[in-house]
């Protein structure tokens, strides 16, 4: 549907935004603006502010503008067609005449919405006669009455197979309209259409403005196909653009202040989880979250909390979500991950121990990156150089699946900065270090030479990267793991990657800027003058001759720090009078000159 300019004008020169967008935003008139907290993030200081003369909101927090329209739209979920047909009903201005074939699928659509709400009246009717008792009997075995049945529009779908079918009729809907709202199911075959829902509790599901679109449904029957089901796709609802109770939810996360929604499994530990108090709980529809619903759940808040059971099925779970949000993420837009008992739910959980319980696993939930690396580090052992190198391969290839260049960076070295921590601690805890028997004195050990390479190459490999400061884009985890011996050139390097890291598009101006403002120009210089007349192998990837020439800098002091090691073992084992002792070591030294020339 289109709309003119001129109907478009009239609509906002006949409300004002301080009064239309005033109702869900409290405004404080400063001067000839209004401002307020904003309604998109959550702040303490106002940033938003709406000015009357030029029809505008802006928010500087989350850097939305827009007029009335885009408001109502943003704040409430409408597409800009609906957004205008509430406006222009407020505003008491008729609506323009429509393209045919728009104004007729659009009273469609309303059409069935109203077959959908007769329905869920029907079923909620259903659950309090007679063939309802069974219905009764398990809600109440769930702790459910009839207050609970109301609050949260529960009802019963009878047995009978067109129940529903001949009550709707009956009001005068027509079978064609019944089966595209997803209430009955034509059989293949032919023949008449028949009730979708039969013998099952019915949980209605609402979209955005809590509108009525669609049903879940949990059988009664042991003897039933599927436990669950939900309706089908239809013209109203779409099941992984969904999310059940969200309306609700996102009213209770605001009055709650809460930083996000909390995302349960399924519709009856939402519905324990709002008799507890949070009702800021909501569900996916039966399936791993999708890229929609992760959107609808960050326009509620920037840390949505995903509850899953704390056994293999729910990590299973839980990292399809992780996978699936990585491409979708932003500055201020992440995931925690929230971990129940083995095989306990929300509902289970609440019922033994009480909301407190529930607290305290929410309490402990984990960040994304955190539910990344645990998951990465305990796929395989880490015994072989093949295995960590899987280890650095997938860590690489997660983080180049996020979108957003500069949260991809720092994804990356936050998790190879524990990478790094990681093999630093085993080295540290092998077993020749931690022996109870006593060890070798401090001069012996000092005696231990682990020197890590040519000064001369290290001081070339940081002054090229320097000059050089793209390639970081590939190296970056490789020049920031480069075993450095010199205090000063430790200096730089960390100085270089702390500005990438807030700025990948560095260049060496910056880079220069940089350096003066921390007060490193004395070792810059320094450096220029004595990187030496070192050259790159020859390939038409400078980058990559950069790189060969790291790791063998790196490669010669792992090399000499086994020689340090094993070093080390042979004068304890001199302290024990071994008298062999003094010819290993003789011969490990010459070994390592050997390596060395």
């Amino acid at each position: 549907m289109r709309f003119g300019e001129e109907f478009l004008d009239e609509l906002k020169s006949r409300l004002r935004p301080s009064e239309v967008i005033g109702r869900s935003v409290k405004l404080r008139r400063q001067g000839r603006e209004f401002a307020g907290l904003s309604p998109f993030n959550k702040e303490k200081t106002p940033s938003f502010f709406v000015n009357d003369e030029k029809g505008f909101y802006h928010c500087f927090s989350s850097g939305k503008h827009g007029d009335i329209i885009s408001f109502v739209q943003e704040t409430e979920g409408l597409s800009f067609v609906e957004a205008v047909q509430r406006l222009a009903a407020e505003a008491g201005l008729a609506m323009p005449e429509t393209d045919p074939e728009e104004a007729k699928r659009f009273q469609q659509r309303n059409t069935l919405r109203d077959w959908v709400a007769e329905a869920a009246k029907f079923y909620a009717a259903e659950l309090t006669r007679v063939r309802g008792r069974h219905a009764r009997q398990y809600l109440a075995g769930r702790e459910l009455d009839e207050a609970d049945w109301a609050a949260f529009g529960l009802g019963y779908a009878p047995s009978q197979r067109t129940g529903l079918k001949d009550h709707l009729v009956q009001l005068g809907a027509k079978k064609e309209q019944l089966i595209e709202a997803g209430l009955l199911v034509q059989p293949e075959k032919g023949g008449e259409p028949f009730d979708r829902f039969r013998d099952r509790i019915m949980f209605p599901i609402a979209d955005i403005r809590g509108r009525i679109t669609a049903f879940g449904a949990r059988a009664l029957s042991p003897d039933a196909k599927a436990k669950y089901l939900n309706s089908p796709e239809t013209p109203l609802f779409h099941k992984g653009k969904t999310l059940y109770r969200f309306a609700e939810a996102r009213k209770a996360a605001a009055q709650q202040k809460r930083d996000g929604l909390l995302v349960a499994e399924g519709y009856m530990d939402v519905i324990a989880l709002a008799k507890a108090g949070f009702g800021h709980a909501v569900a996916p529809l039966g399936t791993a979250l999708t890229e929609d619903q992760m959107a609808l759940l960050w326009r509620v808040g920037p840390e949505p909390v995903l509850c899953f059971d704390g056994d293999a099925a729910g990590k299973r779970a839980a990292y399809r979500a992780l996978d699936r949000a990585l491409p979708v993420l932003e500055p201020g837009h992440t995931l925690r991950f929230a971990w129940l008992p083995d095989g306990v739910d929300p509902d289970d959980l609440i019922r033994a121990k009480g909301a407190g319980a529930m607290q305290d696993v929410l309490a402990k939930s984990q960040s994304m990156v955190d539910v990344l690396w645990e998951r990465e580090w305990g796929l395989e052992p880490l015994d072989t150089p093949e295995q960590k190198a899987g280890l650095t391969a997938r860590l690489r290839a997660l983080c180049e699946q996020i979108g957003h260049k500069e949260l991809a960076a720092l994804y990356r070295r936050e998790l190879f900065d524990r990478v790094a921590k990681k093999y630093a601690n085993r080295r540290q805890s092998s077993n020749w270090r931690n022996r109870s028997r006593a060890g070798p004195s401090i001069e012996l050990r000092k005696k231990v030479q682990k020197g890590s390479g040519s000064p001369a190459e290290q001081r070339f490999l940081v002054a090229w990267i320097i000059k050089n400061p793209s390639a970081l884009e590939t190296l970056d985890e490789v020049f920031a793991e480069l075993i450095l011996d010199d205090s000063g050139l430790n200096q730089l390097r960390n100085a270089v990657l702390d500005l990438w890291l807030n700025n990948p598009s560095i260049d060496r101006a910056a880079i220069t800027s940089h350096l003066t403002r921390v007060k490193l120009t004395e070792q810059l210089n320094l450096l220029e003058n004595s990187s030496g007349n070192i050259k790159l192998p020859q390939t038409d990837d400078p980058a990559k001759a950069w790189l060969q020439v790291a790791e063998e800098l790196n490669a010669r002091a792992g090399a000499n720090e086994e020689h340090a090691a094993l070093e080390a073992r042979l004068l304890e084992s001199l302290m024990d009078d071994d008298p062999d002792a003094y010819q290993q070591i003789s011969a490990s030294r010459r070994r390592q000159d050997e390596d060395q020339s």
